[in-house]
C-alpha cells in the first residue's frame, strides 16, 4: 500500500479521494490536510511515500511553494500537483521551483477519478515525471512571455519610470511623482531604457522612441520596428513576425 499525504482545502472533495484511493486497494491516505503549512508538519514528523495534492490552498503556502520547503527537508518526496486553476502565477512558481523528477502536474477535471490517479502517484514513487499536455502549453506559454519580457532587461528605478512613462505622464511629472532632485535624471533613465529595447538603433526621434516604449510596456513584449515602421515581435520559433495587432500578439 502506497502511503500517501492529502492536501486539499475542500473537504468534500478530500473525503471522496480518500475513500476512492483506499478502494483501488493500492493506496492509504495516512493523513488529509487543508494547506501547505500543515502538509509540511505532518512530512517533518511522519513523511509519506506520496503526495497528491492541490495547487490552490487555504493559507499562504500553494502547493508548488509546499513542494518546494517539503523537498527541501525530503529531497525528491514524490508529488503529484492537481488543480483547475488556469493562472499564470501557479505556472510560474512552477517553473521557478526548479522541480526535474518525482512528480506529476495535471489538470483536476482530467485526472480526478482514482484510478486515473493512482498511476500517476505510482509513478511519481518510482522516480517518472508527467505533466498534462494542456498544462504544459500553458506552462511553455508562460516561459515563452517571461523569457521576452522587457522589464527583466531594466532596474527597478528604470522599471519604475517606464511604468509612468507608459502612463502618459512627461519628464516633469515623472521626476515630481518619483521625488527626483534633477529632472534631468528621467531623460537619463529614458536613454537607458530606449537603449535596453533597442530603441536607440535607429535614427526615430526621442518622441517615437518614447511613443514605442510605451507599447513595449503595455504589451510586455520586446518590440522592434522595421523601416517601413511595422512593428515586429519574436515568435515561438524565435523569429520576427509582424505584431497581431487586433490582439497584442
Amino acid at each position: 500500500m502506497l502511503k500517501t499525504l492529502l492536501v486539499e482545502d475542500n473537504a468534500a472533495l478530500g473525503r471522496a479521494l480518500t475513500s476512492g484511493l483506499a478502494a483501488t486497494g493500492a493506496v492509504t491516505v495516512t493523513a488529509a490536510v487543508a494547506s501547505g503549512e500543515e502538509a509540511l508538519s505532518l512530512c517533518l514528523a511522519d513523511p509519506p511515500e506520496v503526495i497528491l495534492m492541490d495547487v490552490a490552498l487555504a493559507g499562504e503556502m500553494n502547493g508548488i511553494t509546499a513542494a518546494v520547503a517539503i523537498r527541501r527537508e525530503y529531497a525528491r518526496m514524490p508529488i503529484v500537483f492537481y488543480s483547475i486553476q488556469d493562472d499564470d502565477a501557479y505556472y510560474r512558481a512552477f517553473l521557478q521551483s526548479g522541480i526535474l523528477s518525482h512528480y506529476a502536474y495535471v489538470r483536476k477535471s482530467n485526472y480526478l477519478m482514482p484510478v486515473s490517479i493512482l498511476p500517476l502517484l505510482q509513478d511519481a514513487a518510482a522516480g517518472r515525471s508527467f505533466i498534462d499536455p494542456e498544462i504544459e502549453e500553458r506552462v511553455q506559454e508562460v516561459r515563452h512571455r517571461d523569457e521576452n519580457d522587457p522589464l527583466a532587461l531594466l532596474e527597478p528605478n528604470e522599471r519604475a519610470v517606464a511604468e509612468l512613462l507608459a502612463q502618459g505622464l512627461s519628464n516633469e511629472q515623472i521626476a515630481a511623482r518619483l521625488g527626483f532632485r534633477d529632472r534631468r535624471a528621467v531623460s537619463r533613465t529614458n536613454g537607458q531604457i530606449y537603449t535596453a529595447w533597442a530603441l536607440n538603433d535607429s535614427p526615430a526621434e526621442e518622441k517615437v522612441a518614447r511613443t514605442r516604449a510605451a507599447v513595449i510596456y503595455q504589451l510586455r513584449r520586446l518590440v522592434v520596428w522595421d523601416d517601413d515602421g511595422t512593428p515586429l515581435v519574436l515568435d515561438r520559433q524565435g523569429h520576427w513576425a509582424p505584431l497581431d495587432t487586433s490582439s497584442g500578439r
